[in-house]
């Protein structure tokens, strides 16, 4: 079938990659959810390691055929054509799934955000395998005080821990994308080690600050906090400073300051 563009279709065909893939966490009586399984090629390597459960999210509805069509009948093994962006994850999987994906580029951060927003901490997933375009895997995974670190390092490190990564070449897939790619393995946090309670309130504290991300935060947080707070519970905290010199514990503070402020 010809990949669509429109889609972002770029469907994974090196096998020692499916197989690196598949030996990045045991898969074998395991509950898994697909997302955007293409042509299945992963999803057949997954199915021959023997799963508990096996669903699969694939919003075209040719491609979610083919499959239906090249797995039915595979213990536990369910398709459905559907936008990932407006299935309910959370009410859907099974207690300690693992989810594997091969993102569209165009909203990859919109689904991780997604999956880390889940209402209920822990979650049911207790491994997301996913792949984004390699930039992307870099701001993912960026540090504080460097280039790529931003909103999607703070709020991903808020709640999951990246167990591992590896690069995947462009020649890996077909048709063959621009640039590389970069799978990560990420392992969910307990909530314990938070000191705030909704994750909403991350997301607006650090859109905020990096909205001005050139300048310093001392007028971004004024707008956030009464400067009362900002000088008895963040006084340690240099105003100078630009939002990518915090690190994701600052924020975290932050966040629980707004909090007790409202």
């Amino acid at each position: 079938m010809k990949p669509k563009k429109s889609l972002g279709q770029n469907f994974l065909i090196d096998k020692n990659i499916l197989t690196k893939i598949v030996n990045s966490v045991n898969v074998e009586g395991e509950n898994i959810l697909e997302i955007g399984p293409g042509t299945g090629n992963l999803t057949n390597e997954i199915l021959n390691k023997k799963p508990n459960t096996y669903l699969c999210i694939e919003k075209d509805k040719k491609l979610n055929d083919i499959i239906i069509k090249k797995f039915q009948g595979k213990k536990g093994f369910i398709s459905i054509n559907k936008d990932i962006l407006e299935f309910d994850v959370e009410n859907n999987i099974h207690k300690k799934s693992i989810v594997f994906g091969n993102l569209p580029y165009n909203i990859s951060t919109k689904i991780l955000t997604n999956l880390i927003k889940f209402k209920i901490w822990p979650p049911k997933y207790k491994f997301l395998i996913l792949m984004f375009q390699k930039e992307v895997a870099q701001r993912i995974c960026a540090k504080f005080n460097t280039k790529n670190y931003g909103r999607i390092s703070i709020l991903t490190k808020s709640r999951l821990k990246i167990v591992d990564h590896f690069d995947i070449s462009r020649n890996s897939f077909y048709p063959k994308p621009k640039i590389d790619s970069t799978l990560i393995i990420f392992e969910p946090k307990t909530i314990n080690a938070l000191n705030f309670k909704n994750i909403e309130n991350l997301e607006k504290i650090t859109n905020i600050l990096f909205s001005n991300r050139r300048k310093m935060i001392n007028k971004s947080l004024k707008k956030i906090l009464p400067e009362k707070l900002i000088n008895s519970k963040l006084n340690d905290i240099s105003l100078k400073m630009r939002p990518q010199e915090l690190p994701e514990s600052i924020y975290f503070r932050i966040t629980s300051c707004y909090e007790s402020a409202k």
